[in-house]
């Protein structure tokens, strides 16, 4: 059982199953974000909905399992816990096909998850469980408390509606997203041409943000802290794949900031993390936080 004065971290969004032919994983980046943090010895709970159905019981039981609080997830009496549809192509690239309404489409605020939210130290959100009002509004508030706040930028077309995540960017403090999402975001005001360091200054300060992390694959990742460049060209591993490998990248960072490591540090352990998981099959591979460091 987690210490309660270790730092609460509130993940906050979609918890899911993905489903490809016959077999079905968890899912949803929020709740991989939280999976890896308590793999790593952070006291995390996930906010959330699914439904009142066998696969949302499934859900919260794998959550627990896995040390994450999950007293906020809430039971949507009507619609079901969420599904995303995985085929793949000629040439084995991914579709998603994300169902829609699901559970989390309708997260409620009410007085005891505003309590416990405002509550928390750090909330990572994402950009995807926004795509409905009643969501969104229960997120916004959410965000309008004291915590520190951290964007993992999902754009999920056709659910990257311009105006919802501009608004999400506002009330960041951090922002995490791959360089196609910079590029894309950049390119909503004609800015996508600029170079990536250039358009990590412009993000920063369009959005008032105390840092940028952005993820480059297999290729590493970089940060902007608003002074100061850090780049890191990543972990060579033999790739499983590569799902939930950004989200362990991010609870990664997460978890070294939180523990006083400088940026440089942080980074270069964020790297570990993400290469480590891509490294083992699935999105949340059981693991400990000494069998990063052997990644070299």
């Amino acid at each position: 059982m987690m210490n309660k004065s270790e730092p609460l971290i509130a993940c906050i969004g979609e918890v899911l199953w993905d489903v490809q032919e016959k077999e079905r994983t968890p899912g949803g980046a929020p709740m991989n974000v939280a999976i890896h943090l308590a793999r790593l010895g952070h006291r995390v709970a996930m906010v959330s909905r699914v439904g009142r159905d066998a696969s949302g019981d499934e859900l919260i039981r794998f959550m627990e399992q896995a040390g994450v609080g999950t007293s906020q997830i809430q039971v949507d009496p009507e619609l079901p816990t969420s599904e995303v549809l995985i085929t793949l192509d000629e040439e084995n690239n991914a579709r998603y096909e994300i169902r829609q309404p699901v559970a989390w489409d309708r997260l409620g605020m009410h007085p005891e998850l505003k309590q416990f939210i405002w509550n928390a130290d750090l909330i990572v959100f994402g950009t995807l469980a926004s795509r409905e009002t009643i969501s969104r509004d229960a997120i916004h508030t959410a965000l309008e408390g004291p915590a520190l706040k951290l964007i993992d930028v999902n754009l999920r077309p056709p659910y990257t509606i311009e105006p919802v995540v501009r608004d999400l960017l506002h009330k960041a403090d951090i922002a995490k997203l791959n360089k196609e999402e910079l590029h894309a975001i950049a390119g909503w005001e004609r800015r996508s041409a600029s170079g990536e360091r250039t358009l990590m200054e412009w993000l920063a300060s369009r959005y008032q943000l105390q840092a940028v992390v952005v993820t480059r694959g297999n290729a590493g990742a970089i940060t902007y802290d608003g002074s100061e460049f850090i780049d890191h060209s990543g972990f060579k591993v033999q790739v499983a794949d590569t799902v939930g490998a950004g989200d362990a990248f991010l609870a990664g960072y997460i978890s070294s900031t939180l523990t006083g490591a400088g940026p440089r540090e942080s980074l270069d352990f964020a790297c570990r993390t993400g290469a480590f998981v891509a490294s083992r099959p699935g999105g949340t591979p059981e693991y400990t936080p000494r069998e990063i460091w052997k990644i070299v």
